[in-house]
């Protein structure tokens, strides 16, 4: 076990790690609709949109420095009137799932969009069968919204998307 020991504001020097972690998850998951994992500079280009907007963008760390995972608020939809919503991302390096690191950086983002005046969080839980992301999220209050059935196409299986809802 890999205790998270630090939770930080990501860097451009973090991004290496959070690219090797989202394409576990993109080659092997469900949980980003997301085909073909982006390389470091389409990642970088990410992280500089989502921070230089002044949205959290936040890195777990093991003592060693390891990165275990990451976690963003951004933009929920592009539209004026959803500017007080934000929609979470939280992705965890596989060996450390189950060892608090999700629950710590999305309690921790939670923190940051309040501070920020963030109104409400959505988050868009690629799959139905993601129920550690189902149950992280409704760990921290977030109540079920709706599910969008059958709205993508992965590894030759359709694939739901789940609705949740925090108020900040």
């Amino acid at each position: 076990m890999t205790p998270v020991t630090v939770l930080r504001p990501a860097t451009p020097d973090d991004i290496g790690a959070i690219a090797a972690i989202y394409a576990h998850h993109v080659d092997h998951g469900f949980g980003s609709f997301e085909e073909i994992p982006p390389g470091e500079a389409e990642m970088a280009r990410r992280f500089r949109a989502i921070t230089e907007a002044g949205f959290p963008y936040l890195v777990a760390a093991a003592a060693d420095g390891r990165i275990l995972g990451y976690a963003y608020a951004g933009p929920y939809r592009p539209r004026s009137a959803y500017r007080h919503t934000v929609e979470d991302s939280v992705y965890v390096l596989p060996d450390a799932v189950g060892q608090g690191v999700g629950r710590a950086l999305l309690a921790r983002l939670i923190e940051e969009a309040r501070a920020r005046g963030y109104r409400q969080m959505i988050a868009v839980i690629g799959d139905s069968g993601n129920t550690a992301s189902i149950a992280l999220h409704r760990a921290h209050g977030f109540s079920h919204q709706g599910v969008l059935r059958h709205v993508g196409l992965k590894k030759g299986r359709w694939l739901d998307s789940v609705l949740m809802q925090l108020s900040l």
